[in-house]
């Protein structure tokens, strides 16, 4: 992880550029709870339990947009917690924007620095595909969250992830463990991604005492309703699922 947190630390400033480029004169950047691509931004929190009065953590926060999210809602408490110092910053940056109360704090989601039995939602976009080790990671997320809280997280599909997004076709097996070594532009350090099957993050939750309740494939077949980002290429989506959602409540 030490790799993965070097690469975002330096890729960082781009990055958050990038995720703000369509901010206009004096809009503020903006900040979503984001699930990925094809879930509709409706129905967003349908997939979470009853957030008034909520302690909220958001595990790999990134420049905080989910977090600032559910800060600006009803919740008793945002906290947000992520490897780089770089992306913490840009969270801080954005909760003072919107003038809202949310915790920042450095971690590493398979060693959380907080107690335990502190939160009743646990909510994470796009991050388990960076952890080598879903058990450790889950387990942390079992010890701080109150009995029958929520854990919400959102990944690249797995399916996804077997095809090379400009040609169409897949380039490995589903059930090829190693890990993909990744590059950003101006970059030196390079990033894992885990190819964790379907199977695997079940399995993980349920090992950490989670029932899950929920796993969707949101997405249509229709090209038009995808932007292309990064790797996303619209007539792909409109065929694969490009992200999985699990919903899991801690027994």
């Amino acid at each position: 992880m030490r790799e993965t947190r070097d690469l975002w630390n330096a890729w960082s400033d781009d990055f958050q550029a990038a995720w703000n480029a369509e901010t206009a004169g004096e809009e503020r950047p903006p900040a979503p709870v984001h699930y990925g691509p094809g879930f509709p931004e409706t129905e967003r929190f349908s997939v979470l339990p009853p957030l008034d009065g909520a302690d909220v953590l958001e595990l790999g926060c990134g420049g905080g947009q989910a977090t600032v999210g559910f800060a600006r809602r009803d919740v008793d408490r945002a906290v947000g917690v992520d490897l780089s110092v770089e992306q913490l910053r840009h969270a801080r940056r954005l909760r003072d924007e919107y003038g809202v109360d949310a915790a920042f704090l450095a971690g590493d989601v398979r060693s959380l620095p907080l107690g335990a039995d502190r939160f009743d939602l646990a909510f994470s976009s796009w991050v388990f595909q960076m952890v080598p080790d879903l058990d450790a990671a889950f387990d942390e997320a079992a010890r701080v969250l109150r009995a029958g809280g929520t854990l919400v997280v959102a990944v690249p599909h797995p399916f996804y992830e077997l095809f090379d997004p400009d040609a169409g076709e897949p380039v490995r097996s589903y059930f090829d463990p190693e890990p993909e070594r990744r590059t950003v532009d101006g970059v030196d350090a390079e990033l894992a991604v885990y190819h964790h099957t379907v199977g695997a993050y079940h399995g993980a939750l349920v090992d950490a005492g989670f029932a899950v309740e929920g796993l969707l494939e949101p997405g249509t077949s229709d090209p038009d309703d995808y932007r292309e980002q990064w790797r996303h290429r619209p007539e792909l989506m409109a065929t694969v699922p490009p992200t999985l959602v699990l919903r899991a409540v801690l027994g």
